[in-house]
């Protein structure tokens, strides 16, 4: 890629991203009432995101050879139980994520 043709790709980046943060507030503004169905979604989706990325991140799991997927089992345990009493999500996603990398090493 040129020079030319990264800055383009860098401001069109930006861009996107800054349409997608300011267009909400431009669309539902303190005047306008924000829609029910808006409303809805905004409460649904995020759980539907985190069980689909959970069936992602355990869609290849081999339970019938070794370690029979307990690594996996045991960090989503522990991102579990640290989101139960913390009530933080980046702290049960690092928590977990670090708990995985770590039995991952100790069991190769």
């Amino acid at each position: 890629m040129t020079i030319t043709q990264q800055i383009i790709t860098i401001g069109l980046c930006v861009a996107g991203t800054m349409l997608t943060r300011f267009l909400p507030f431009a669309i539902f503004n303190e005047k306008r009432p924000t829609p029910a169905f808006v409303q809805y979604l905004g409460k649904f989706l995020p759980p539907a995101v985190f069980g689909m990325l959970v069936v992602y991140c355990l869609r290849n799991v081999d339970i019938v050879s070794a370690p029979h997927g307990l690594p996996e089992f045991i960090s989503v345990i522990v991102t579990g139980a640290l989101h139960i009493w913390k009530r933080q999500m980046l702290l049960s996603i690092v928590g977990g994520t670090i708990c995985y990398m770590l039995l991952i090493h100790m069991m190769i």
